[in-house]
């Protein structure tokens, strides 16, 4: 639970999206305050490209003269004669989270770290990896840490080890954090729009190996980091959070590494505060992030 739950109260958050008419907003305004909401925020978009229309909607459960169940029953009668797609998630209900990751600890040192100082929201189950290097760090946060060695020949295998992992510890979001495997459909059909991956650029600028080779060879002026949600096609995922910071010529393959992994950390942090705030909406291949 968060600080903002702890004192204030439970709240409801509403994320939906409709095809753009007149009246929408008033039938979800008119929806809480009939049932005696009290809105804590309220923030809403107009795709006027595709005519579509997106909001994000938070109350207080205080007072509020439905029940959870009964607050979802209600409320889709509201949201079936508009063709609303929606969601609602309440904030005294933390989503449990598994991270994966390879050799390099940057993202996962981060992550465990602000779970640890109660920085960031959501509740972290396990750690697995295909690497044996991080049990110790893992242990030393009192999460599990199991080992999933992969080839070529047992990426299935392994895959459907991971399935079972993440189902039997009720995980609802999968953050990558430098896990340097490539999920199968399998995986990712599993989790949509639920996988979380942090890229060492702009996307999809110097893809491949050895990145930082790359921009160092090209004299590069900015270094940027991508987090985004894993889809079948390779780091084409909707993008959540993006950031940058300046290079110059004199710093070397090291050096923009560096700078490289304190943005990785920085920007994997706020896509995965933002997903578990339930303030990302996924429209086809784009976000709209409130």
């Amino acid at each position: 639970m968060d600080e903002t739950t702890e004192r204030r109260g439970p709240t409801a958050r509403l994320l939906l999206s409709a095809p753009d008419r007149p009246g929408l907003v008033a039938a979800v305004a008119e929806f809480i305050y009939r049932h005696g909401g009290d809105v804590t925020a309220a923030d809403q978009h107009t795709d006027e490209e595709e005519a579509m229309f997106f909001q994000r909607v938070e109350f207080r459960l205080d007072g509020f003269g439905l029940s959870r169940p009964e607050l979802e029953e209600a409320f889709a009668q509201v949201a079936v004669p508009l063709d609303m797609t929606w969601a609602v998630r309440y904030s005294d209900e933390p989503r449990r989270v598994a991270v994966l990751v390879s050799r390099q600890p940057h993202c996962l040192v981060d992550l465990l770290g602000r779970w640890y100082a109660h920085e960031l929201p959501g509740q972290p189950v396990l750690v697995a990896s295909n690497h044996s290097d991080h049990a110790g760090l893992a242990t030393s946060f009192g999460l599990p840490y199991h080992h999933l060695p992969v080839t070529k020949d047992t990426r299935l295998a392994q895959e459907g080890q991971l399935l079972e992992l993440l189902s039997g510890a009720g995980v609802e979001l999968v953050v990558l954090a430098r896990y340097m495997q490539i999920l199968s459909p399998q995986v990712i059909d599993a989790y949509p729009s639920k996988v979380i991956n942090i890229h060492h650029s702009f996307l999809p600028a110097f893809s491949g190996g050895q990145p930082y080779h790359q921009a160092h060879a090209r004299g590069v002026k900015l270094i940027g980091a991508t987090a985004h949600y894993a889809t079948a096609e390779l780091d084409q995922g909707p993008i959540i959070e993006q950031d940058t910071a300046r290079a110059t010529h004199r710093d070397g393959v090291a050096d923009l590494a560096r700078i490289g992994r304190d943005l990785e950390t920085v920007v994997l942090a706020r896509a995965v505060r933002l997903h578990l705030t339930d303030r990302v909406l996924v429209h086809g291949r784009k976000t709209v992030v409130f």
